[in-house]
C-alpha cells in the first residue's frame, strides 16, 4: 500500500479556534467539510488529546480562519506544533471575540466562518464536532486559499502527529531520485525538512544555501527549534 496516495484527497488549511468562558485556545486543522446548506453546516476532526478538543467540547462553539497561501511557517508552527497547555497560543497573535465569543483571528485569512456546536460524534481517536453557521465574511478576496497540497509541496510544511491525515514516514514511499550535492536536515521537534535547494525564503534564506552555511541565529521556521534541533537525512 503507497499512503502517499491519501494525500491527493483535497483539504485545506484552517486555524479552529475556541473559547470556553475565560479560555481560549486555537489549533490548525486540514479535515473541514460542508454537510449542509439549509441550515449551514460543517464538520471538523480534532483529535481528543489536543487542548482545543477539550475547549470545543465544553466551549460549545468554534471559529474558522480560512488560511491562504501567504500564511508564513511560523504563524503555522505557533498553532499546529505546540500545546496551549503549555504556552499562550495569543500572546502575540491580534483577534477580536466573534458571535459566539470564540477568537476571530484576521490574519493571513481569507475568511472567517463561526459556528456553534449543535452534535459530535466519537471517532475513536478523534471527534467530529458539527458546527451550524452563525456568521461569516470575507477578508481577502485577492488570495488563494492553502490548500494541504500546497502546504506540503510548496511550504514544504509538515503534518503534526495528532491530525486525522497524520502517515507514519515508515508507511510512506519515496519514489524520488535523491539528490547527493546538498544534504537534508530534519527538525526533531516537529519533523519539518531544511531541503538546500528549496532555502528558507521567508527567512531571507535563498535557495541552493548549504544548511551548514546557515547562520548560527536561524531557526525552524514551524516550530522555532534551533539548528542543534536538526539532524541529516541519510
Amino acid at each position: 500500500m503507497d499512503a502517499k496516495a491519501l494525500f491527493k484527497l483535497s483539504y485545506g488549511v484552517y486555524l479552529v479556534c475556541s473559547r470556553d468562558n475565560d479560555r481560549i485556545n486555537g489549533q490548525i486543522a486540514n479535515t473541514l467539510f460542508q454537510i449542509t446548506s439549509e441550515p449551514i453546516t460543517v464538520a471538523v476532526s480534532i483529535n481528543k488529546n489536543n487542548y482545543t478538543h477539550q475547549i470545543i467540547e465544553n466551549g460549545k462553539n468554534f471559529s474558522v480562519s480560512i488560511l491562504s497561501e501567504e500564511t508564513p511557517l511560523t504563524f503555522i508552527g505557533n498553532f499546529g506544533f505546540k500545546s496551549g497547555r503549555e504556552i499562550n497560543k495569543f500572546e502575540k497573535i491580534k483577534y477580536e471575540d466573534g458571535k459566539t465569543k470564540a477568537p476571530i483571528v484576521r490574519d493571513y485569512s481569507v475568511a472567517i466562518l463561526e459556528f456553534k456546536v449543535i452534535s459530535k460524534f466519537d471517532m475513536k481517536t478523534h471527534s467530529l464536532f458539527i458546527g451550524e453557521i452563525v456568521d461569516s465574511f470575507l477578508i481577502e478576496t485577492k488570495s488563494k486559499p492553502m490548500t494541504y497540497s500546497f502546504y506540503h509541496e510548496i511550504k514544504k510544511g509538515k503534518t503534526q502527529k495528532n491530525a486525522p491525515t497524520y502517515i507514519k514516514e515508515e508507511n510512506i514511499k519515496d519514489n524520488s531520485k535523491k539528490e547527493d550535492s546538498m544534504a537534508k536536515y530534519k527538525c526533531e521537534v516537529c519533523g519539518y525538512v531544511y531541503d538546500p535547494s528549496v532555502g528558507d525564503p521567508e527567512n531571507g534564506i535563498p535557495p541552493n544555501t548549504p544548511f551548514e552555511e546557515l547562520p548560527d541565529s536561524w531557526v525552524c521556521p514551524v516550530c522555532g527549534a534551533g539548528k542543534s534541533e536538526f539532524v541529516k537525512e541519510s
